[in-house]
């Protein structure tokens, strides 16, 4: 609990302020666009910090480091509440970030180091339940906090979670043996190399489709920027005796096939919790806390299903849970894409429940198998590559779905367009009827006729939109279903289902 309530706290706040932006930028005189710095800042903070966890609970020490980063997560938190202007809550969200990004892969490496082997399982799906459910209440509780009090209570809530953590991981967490505390040597130029590609990459992959990509300049250079320094990167980490960030865990294939799949579950996770507002509020009417309500039924499913496959975890073969979870997931996303503008909340409410479900089957044995080999002085090292490369996944896919909405919609917007022709008696049917209703209704002629062409577009518009939709969540479906012969590659974990108890393989 003390360690999941860090966790939740830091994921939470990666969703819970976006459907607070209108409401900021009104308050601190700024436009839409400057306020999603907000979000952005926080983003790149958070990239920057994750990889480099490992390595900075070896020289602080991992008990310190951990009560260091809720007590700057608290405070920042309270200071973002608190922010007069723009510049000051986006400064004071750099440093919510960065305290934040330690908080995932520390609360992770000290569950699979303090639970035996035989009950990493039941550990991780209690653990899970923070990381699956907090971005989906995201939006639902910032959007309650926000219209009921105040978007600085979507800061302020984090305060008496943070104490909470606070005391409790001071009461019951502890340094294993092994970790030496202030004995490692400083990478600079890892660390340098580190910021600065991470940095650039999140930057561009959030600000990319708002500039229209490789139309712009700036997202060009961030680009290049980002490509040379990060693989300068790899190649000063492989070299170095003492590296920020130990790539070598890769060999290891059980791990490193399992972090391309997180990848991908990251991609498709906030891919499609992004999808599903949009069409529930630009197509069919609702408001934005009705829809965030909508998302609830994943979240509930998660939240049943990842204690009971923690249980189970043990007495199976984490792969055939994976692969259940993987098919599961694909066909919801299927049964997402064949609904249309007449969906209702129950249509939405099933496929939701059951795919969150399937996350808890791929969450859980995903983290359990990836980590079964990696020895215990290299946990650390290990979960921040893991969740490093799960959040990056995640913006790779809000800007990917993003982008692919956009574009798929204009093509079908193009395609349905050339059937309207005067030559088209059903277009020209349509439009008469629409005109002549509204004339029923009292409207002039001449205002009747041109307001049934703008109907008609409307009408067009909205079936081009539901056409992306369904063509963004049948590629999200396939995504997954392409996932399953990598689970050939990985090993079986060793008996327990949590790996091995010591350093030893």
């Amino acid at each position: 609990m003390a360690v999941m309530f860090g966790t939740f706290m830091e994921v939470l706040d990666t969703t819970v302020v976006n459907v607070s932006l209108p409401h900021i930028a009104g308050s601190l005189s700024a436009s839409i666009e400057e306020a999603t710095w907000a979000l952005t800042s926080y983003l790149v903070a958070n990239a920057v910090i994750l990889p480099m966890t490992g390595w900075l609970a070896n020289y602080f020490g991992r008990k310190r480091l951990l009560m260091m980063s809720v007590t700057g997560f608290t405070l920042a938190s309270f200071f973002c509440g608190f922010a007069v202007s723009l510049p000051m809550l986006i400064v004071f969200r750099v440093i919510q970030g960065a305290a934040g990004g330690a908080l995932q892969p520390l609360s992770q490496a000290v569950l699979l180091e303090s639970f035996p082997p035989e009950k990493r399982g039941k550990a991780m799906g209690v653990w899970g339940l923070g990381i699956v459910v907090a971005p989906i209440l995201g939006p639902v509780l910032g959007g309650w906090l926000t219209d009921s009090y105040s978007w600085r209570w979507v800061f302020y809530i984090n305060i008496p979670v943070g104490v909470a953590c606070l005391l409790m991981t001071r009461a019951f967490v502890w340094d294993p043996a092994y970790i030496k505390r202030g004995s490692a040597r400083i990478d600079y130029w890892g660390i340098g190399l580190l910021t600065v590609g991470i940095g650039a990459l999140q930057v561009m992959l959030d600000k990319g489709q708002q500039e229209d990509w490789f139309a712009s300049s700036w997202i060009v250079g961030l680009l290049v920027v980002s490509a040379a320094t990060l693989t300068a990167f790899v190649f000063r980490e492989l070299w170095t005796d003492a590296p920020v960030v130990n790539l070598r865990a890769f060999k290891d294939r059980s791990f490193a096939t399992g972090t391309l799949l997180m990848t991908v579950l990251g991609f498709v996770l906030y891919g499609s919790l992004v999808l599903l507002p949009i069409w529930l509020q630009t197509l069919l009417g609702y408001p934005s806390l009705e829809a965030g309500i909508a998302l609830a039924p994943r979240g509930v499913g998660s939240f049943i299903a990842m204690p009971l496959v923690g249980v189970l975890l043990a007495k199976g073969d984490p792969r055939k849970f994976l692969a259940t979870g993987i098919t599961v997931g694909a066909l919801t996303l299927y049964q997402l894409a064949r609904l249309d503008l007449s969906a209702g909340y129950w249509d939405f409410f099933w496929p939701q429940f059951i795919q969150g479900m399937s996350l808890a089957l791929m969450f859980v044995p995903l983290t359990t198998v990836s980590m079964a080999r990696i020895p215990r002085e290299q946990m650390g090292n290990a979960t921040s590559l893991f969740n490093l490369l799960r959040n990056l996944g995640g913006s790779i896919g809000i800007a990917g779905v993003t982008t692919m909405l956009e574009r798929v919609g204009q093509t079908h917007m193009t395609t349905l367009n050339s059937h309207i022709t005067p030559y088209s008696v059903e277009a020209q049917g349509m439009l008469e009827g629409l005109r002549r209703t509204l004339e029923v209704h009292g409207v002039p002629a001449a205002t009747a006729a041109k307001q049934a062409y703008a109907m008609l577009y409307g009408m067009v518009a909205r079936q081009a939109t539901m056409l992306s939709f369904i063509q963004v969540f049948r590629v999200l479906a396939t995504v997954f279903l392409l996932l399953l012969p990598l689970l050939l590659i990985m090993k079986r974990p060793p008996k327990g289902a949590g790996g091995p108890a010591g350093g030893a393989h």
